[in-house]
């Protein structure tokens, strides 16, 4: 049997423009809520949000902002953000999300390469001073006519423009978003998104894990990136679900304080935001009850974590997904019901109306199910392509428009798809191909490793050697690499033990909470340690 799969469903595609889908929601619901803000305490109903986002419409409008112009969002989560998300699909405008780790010389890039004509910018968070940034790079990006600063009397300022006026007309399949995805080499590429990519992707995964209006969907994921605009924001309105935001970032205290007194049945994270929760120092304090599911992206979930969110979060219903942006973002995710392996062991299988397959890397050839190769991935949710770049669009798109995602992938029998590793970071040990999630996976087991990544780094007589990355469960004892091979010794193939360890108290992570691997093999690669 061949790795080919085909999501077949008895309901239908949507066909709506996300304007038009959340106003069939405020129809439905108009006194549930819709959006809650903890940090601040401000709540909209979805008949407050949707005339919230109509006078941002407006005032887009009234500024000179028409369908097809670049708007720019370079903000933390905010109800702000998701105001301007629905705001600008309303108008046709093309919301550009902008990581906000960025600094002046990755967002001066981004805002000429999209032609961003209007800004939103959060004001401050952290080390970073965003108002003094833009300040250094206007000059130097002709198009940008004027920056709106959230929580400044520049918002409100935009606000009383708000004259109304007919929206344009709009096609489900015009361009929505642009979403950067970050290149490990270069600049990043503006993956270029429309209301039926996202719209239908948000939907159905919402759908897998059975959303109703009854569900509030906590969100400490980045709304800059798909997993919380997308499965997050758009899951919610299309199913009259409530969006919950913790936090401005990522703090594990936050969220478990904002399920609990919020109520959430649904919590969202990569894997290393749950490991953070469940190592709360009051995480037992918590009552999280009621939570029922979740989605758990972004990297694979360790068995014990996962046995962990099912019986201490409540979780029982939690669900992998997996996908790329340039997907909308998902292709593959668990069900409901399936059992601990196929949710450690998988990152599920095909979503509706969508085909995935794994293929031979050189001859581009199906292969058999049970064996390694490129997973691709082609339907309603392949992107438009990336903005203004035929050809790194033609070089990840190819003529059948299969979008080809640079994974290593294993679809089994029953059609569940393994994700075995990049191409890119698979290790190559004297002729072995070496996948580091395996190893992961059997130290993660390991009584004094709390976190692990393994990355190869070059060796002058095997080509390449296995170096474990740790993160040590007390930093007064953290393992050595004696034990840690002592740990594989005749439960892992002598060329899959770590010929190397490197104990750290946290991993590089991109904003959207992934492990920087690339990062760890350049830090490590000359043996410095």
């Amino acid at each position: 049997m061949s790795s080919y799969s085909h999501g077949t469903s008895g309901t239908s595609l949507l066909g709506d423009t996300i304007g038009a889908n959340l106003d069939r929601a405020v129809a439905r619901w108009p006194e549930r809520e819709a959006l809650v803000d903890v940090p601040s305490g401000r709540r909209w109903t979805y008949g407050e949000f949707a005339a919230d986002v109509e006078e941002l419409a407006y005032a887009l409008m009234a500024s000179g902002v028409a369908k097809g112009d670049r708007v720019g969002i370079w903000a933390i989560n905010c109800p702000e953000w998701v105001l301007v998300q629905y705001a600008t699909a309303r108008i046709g405008a093309i919301m550009v999300n902008i990581n906000p780790a960025y600094r002046t010389h990755e967002v001066e890039y981004v805002l000429n390469q999209a032609g961003i004509s209007l800004l939103f910018a959060s004001l401050s968070h952290k080390t970073s001073d965003y108002r003094a940034m833009v300040g250094e790079v206007r000059g130097k990006c002709p198009q940008l006519r004027e920056t709106v600063f959230i929580g400044d009397p520049s918002w409100d300022a935009l606000l009383t423009r708000a004259t109304p006026a007919p929206y344009p007309e709009l096609s489900c399949d015009d361009p929505i978003n642009i979403q950067y995805t970050s290149g490990t080499t270069g600049f990043p590429k503006g993956a270029t998104l429309s209301h039926h990519n996202i719209l239908n992707n948000g939907y159905f995964v919402g759908e897998l894990i059975s959303y109703t209006e009854q569900d509030r969907i906590c969100i400490p994921v980045p709304f800059y990136h798909c997993f919380g605009m997308v499965m997050g924001n758009l899951a919610a309105t299309s199913h009259g679900a409530c969006m919950v935001i913790p936090a401005p970032s990522f703090d594990p205290k936050a969220t478990l304080e904002a399920v609990q007194q919020e109520r959430c049945t649904s919590l969202y994270g990569v894997p290393t935001m749950f490991i953070a929760e469940l190592n709360d120092p009051d995480f037992a304090t918590y009552d999280l009850s009621s939570l029922r599911t979740g989605i758990m992206a972004g990297s694979p979930c360790p068995v014990e974590v996962m046995k962990r969110v099912v019986a201490e979060m409540h979780m029982a219903e939690v669900s992998i997904c997996y996908g790329m942006t340039e997907t909308s973002p998902v292709s593959l995710q668990t069900r409901r019901d399936d059992d601990l392996e196929h949710r450690t062991g998988t990152v599920g299988r095909v979503l509706p109306h969508i085909e995935v397959k794994v293929v031979d890397p050189a001859t581009g050839v199906t292969q058999p199910r049970g064996k390694a190769g490129e997973l691709c991935t082609r339907g309603y949710s392949v992107m438009l392509g990336y903005w203004n770049e035929p050809g790194k669009t033609a070089e990840s798109i190819d003529a059948g428009r299969w979008m080809h995602t640079g994974d290593l992938a294993v679809m089994r029998e029953d059609g569940y798809v393994e994700i075995v590793g990049r191409i890119k970071d698979m290790i190559i040990r004297g002729g072995e191909n070496i996948y580091p999630r395996e190893i992961e996976e059997f130290l993660y087991a390991h009584p004094k490793i709390a976190d692990v990544q393994v990355v190869g780094v070059p060796h002058e007589r095997y080509g390449e050697e296995v170096l474990a990355c740790v993160i040590a469960r007390d930093p007064a004892d953290p393992p050595t690499l004696e034990e840690v091979r002592a740990f594989c010794e005749g439960r892992l193939a002598h060329y899959k033990v770590p010929s190397r360890l490197q104990v750290l108290e946290s991993f590089p992570m991109t904003v959207s909470g992934k492990v920087r691997k690339v990062e760890l093999r350049e830090r490590y690669a000359a043996g410095q340690e």
